[in-house]
């Protein structure tokens, strides 16, 4: 990359070599990238407003085994052990909520959302690679948006309704990550990889700040309650960003119509000649099945999502069960640690590829190296946390935040190695993983739910320790059986994926130290 920011594109042939710069900043890769870092930012909106419109939403305080209110009663998640922080709880534990849902009701309808989300983790990969993520991800959101916008409707009339509207927006959503894989299987060079889908994931964290920070903020409207603004100005602001990208994103570089040709060369000679129009490829399931490098991923998607759903969907219960914070600081506070990890994730991406380029490490040690930081770190700074309460309240959210950031290697590691081992099948692989991925969002609200009936912070003891498990074995797993070159049954007769940048015909390559 020269100091203009501009690749260098060395096109041999017969007459000789010619050199081109190709456009990095100013590219439509780039371009593909930012539209999609806001797509995940909504993505995850919609799939976590949820879980802080619930504590705005709920009666406080409730007999947790009826779901009935029970006036007479102190809070069930005070202890005679909280000291001065059963004062703060007692007033945090006073809510004019609507609605008397108990623990149980609660964690079960925020696992609802992923009965809808499983299953269309693998049919869309497998349309996405056939005929486009493009209009895949589009119409996932749409629907998603559109069941958003009638829970609070819907929660008034009867919950049921709230159930149906979070399994469609399971559905919606489910589609968009093997869209995007198969996107970035047809858009990203080798050496761009992890700097441009790590951006582009990065979304999901942003998404997770702008909801944990709005919604707080939107509760205390003094309007029809504040909560149903959660679910309308983001659902407003996802259909905007639909036009965005019908309009600005194409299935790959040969059906982009604005894309210069230098780019479009370079990107198809780094992957290989892709347009939306051409045969898909027939998908080797039993290969593919067969093979370690995918269990390892899979196994590491399992686990990462365990913690990571474990805390999306719970941390403000967390907040204001154990650490006594009231809702304006509950939202700032549980978005905290998301902050932090986008800053390290976008570092991270960064990082790992100057790593590869520069040929530090392998692809394979690279990932396993990011593995290791994106598991090591949560499972020491969870288990630290569990051992926290109210009256340290903030070293407790220190060490959630150090761990939660930590997660952010993951995403230069297991999450991109999809492309890594099957550029191809991208789409099709995320949906394989992902479907077993979302295992541990229906059973983790769930499960935290049956465990933390009373708050206590021993209860919420047990979360961080069963968190801390699936991160260690997740990582024992990716580090056997992990691969970072494409597999034999992905590869193609003109897979040039592997032979870049060492393809006789094409070079690549940085001729100062300008910045990326």
């Amino acid at each position: 990359m020269n100091k203009k920011g501009n690749y260098v594109f060395e096109d041999r042939d017969n007459e000789g070599k010619t050199s081109y710069g190709v456009p990095y900043w100013t590219s439509c890769r780039v371009a593909l990238a930012l539209i999609s870092f806001l797509g995940f930012t909504f993505v995850y909106v919609v799939r976590i407003n949820f879980s802080i419109a619930m504590v705005c939403m709920v009666k406080r305080p409730f007999d947790n085994a009826t779901g009935g209110v029970n006036t007479t009663q102190a809070p069930t998640n005070v202890t005679p052990d909280e000291g001065s922080c059963s004062v703060v709880a007692r007033e945090e534990s006073e809510s004019n909520g609507e609605f008397t849902w108990d623990r149980q009701l609660q964690g079960f309808m925020l696992s609802s959302f992923f009965y809808g989300y499983i299953i269309t983790q693998i049919p869309a990969g497998i349309i996405a690679d056939k005929y486009g993520g493009k209009k895949v991800f589009a119409f996932g959101m749409l629907i998603t948006v559109v069941a958003m916008v009638l829970i609070p409707v819907g929660a008034r009339f009867h919950v049921s309704i709230v159930f149906v509207c979070r399994v469609v927006m399971g559905i919606g959503t489910g589609v968009v990550f093997p869209a995007m894989h198969s996107l970035w299987g047809k858009w990203a060079p080798p050496l761009e990889r992890s700097k441009l889908m790590s951006f582009c994931y990065s979304g999901t964290i942003t998404g997770n700040v702008l909801a944990l920070t709005t919604s707080a903020l939107l509760c205390t409207i003094n309007v029809d309650r504040g909560w149903p603004f959660i679910f309308y100005v983001s659902g407003g602001a996802t259909f905007l960003w639909i036009l965005l990208w019908v309009f600005f994103v194409f299935d790959t570089p040969r059906d982009h119509p604005r894309i210069t040709e230098i780019e479009r060369n370079y990107i198809e000679r780094c992957i290989g000649q892709t347009s939306s129009k051409n045969e898909p490829p027939v998908v080797p399931w039993i290969s593919m099945l067969k093979s370690p490098p995918l269990w390892a991923i899979i196994t590491a998607h399992v686990c990462n999502n365990w913690g990571s759903y474990t805390l999306l969907t719970s941390l403000p219960l967390y907040m204001r069960d154990v650490l006594k914070f009231d809702i304006r600081s509950n939202g700032f506070l549980s978005a905290l640690p998301y902050i932090c990890m986008w800053v390290f994730s976008v570092i991270c991406g960064q990082v790992a590829d100057l790593i590869r380029e520069k040929e530090y490490l392998s692809t394979e040690a690279t990932r396993k190296v990011f593995q290791t930081i994106g598991f090591v770190g949560p499972a020491i700074f969870m288990l630290a946390t569990g051992f926290m309460d109210c009256d340290r309240r903030y070293l407790a959210v220190a060490f959630l935040t150090i761990g939660v950031t930590l997660t952010g290697a993951v995403r230069s590691a297991y999450l991109i190695n999809h492309v890594d081992v099957a550029p191809r099948f991208a789409g099709v692989l995320f949906g394989i993983t992902n479907t077993a991925a979302t295992l541990p969002g229906i059973f983790s609200p769930m499960i935290v739910g049956a465990i933390t009936t009373n708050g206590t912070a021993a209860e919420w003891q047990v979360v961080f320790y069963i968190c801390t498990g699936f991160y260690l074995f997740g990582l024992l797993v990716f580090l056997i059986f992990a691969k970072g070159e494409v597999q034999d049954w992905a590869k193609g007769e003109d897979d040039h994926m592997e032979k870049f940048p060492m393809d006789s015909s094409l070079n690549v390559a940085r001729v100062d130290n300008g910045n990326m």
